[in-house]
């Protein structure tokens, strides 16, 4: 796993000018509402490379979207730099915003403009537009297009909010925690486009969640940020594996077995007997692979039965709480 520290160490000049975004030293102050300042950002430095998918994970209030806003030119930093594509944020704004795609929290559209028109109208706003039924076609909204944005389901919404970043042909994706309030399904199929859009179509992807598996789903790396500050930055991958927690090794049995005999199991650490209406044992394991033949080698010679076994590996949210010590909606 990368630290915060690392990261500031080995973020050369020439590896931030190279990325399709660069965010260099930057801090956003804020009056407290009971007096004095705090920072909604301190002091973030990171980037993100040409044609990934990056995710900046954290709770709510963790300066996500502050430090996107910062990023793509809709507020300055209190201090440090931000650039896309080798454009800086604030005195190459005009530029850069041709070349980006912003998809917000909250969107608010003209009420009496259809879909179709609305995607007419925002492609007016630049040199080159995507045609609007391309578009609509391309995230299933084709049968919509003369919809209004208020007769669109939640997920048909958020598709559009997407589809709508996307009318400049942008090379580089901001997406501010699209799947909120989606159900299951929707938000699934909302990966989708995400994946579409960065495999499909080339274009590099920022997105900001607080949902553990959707970061770990869509991004080639993560950021995980608390109280503004960068604390770890490495693949999904690198990130779990340099968590020192055991797997665990779950199943149950038909009858009751003997937990000072499973304590044998190679790199078995603990045992625990859960009560759930069956004899139920969770084996906490730092070597799964070994544990497991054993597990039914010792079944075999002791005539017990091994039954709806499942192995759990460390999760992102396992980092996450590792990391930061409290819950993802705190």
């Amino acid at each position: 796993m990368t630290t915060a520290t690392q990261i500031r160490q080995h973020s050369s000049s020439d590896e931030l000018q190279g990325a399709a975004v660069a965010v260099r030293d930057v801090l956003k102050t804020y009056p407290h509402p009971d007096g004095g300042t705090f920072n909604a950002v301190d002091g973030l430095t990171f980037s993100v490379r040409p044609g990934e998918v990056f995710g900046i994970l954290g709770p709510n209030g963790a300066g996500k979207s502050t430090t996107l806003e910062i990023i793509e030119g809709l507020q300055g930093p209190t201090s440090g730099a931000t650039s896309v594509l080798g454009l800086d944020s604030q005195r190459e704004k005009t530029a850069m915003k041709t070349r980006i795609g912003v998809q917000l929290q909250a969107s608010s559209y003209f009420e009496f403009l259809t879909l179709e028109e609305l995607l007419q109208l925002f492609g007016s706003f630049y040199p080159h537009s995507v045609p609007a039924q391309q578009l609509l076609d391309k995230v299933g909204l084709l049968d919509k297009r003369k919809a209004l944005v208020g007769q669109l389901s939640g997920g048909q919404a958020q598709r559009f909010s997407i589809v709508a970043a996307m009318v400049n042909d942008p090379d580089v994706v901001f997406l501010d925690e699209p799947t909120t309030g989606l159900d299951p399904q929707a938000r699934r199929n909302l990966w989708e486009l995400v994946r579409g859009i960065n495999d499909g179509d080339g274009k590099t992807v920022v997105l900001t969640t607080h949902y553990m598996e959707e970061a770990e789903q869509l991004s080639h790396r993560v950021a995980i940020v608390d109280s503004g500050r960068l604390q770890a930055l490495d693949t999904p991958a690198g990130l779990i594996s340099s968590l020192a927690t055991d797997h665990s090794v779950v199943f149950s049995s038909a009858r009751p077995i003997a937990t000072d005999g499973l304590n044998t199991l190679p790199g078995v650490a603990t045992v625990r007997n859960r009560v759930n209406g069956a004899h139920t044992y969770e084996l906490s394991t730092r070597s799964p692979k070994e544990t497991v033949p054993a597990l039914f080698q010792m079944a075999s010679i002791r005539r017990f039965e091994v039954d709806d076994l499942t192995v759990h590996a460390p999760t992102l949210e396992d980092v996450f709480l590792n990391i930061t010590g409290r819950r993802l909606r705190d």
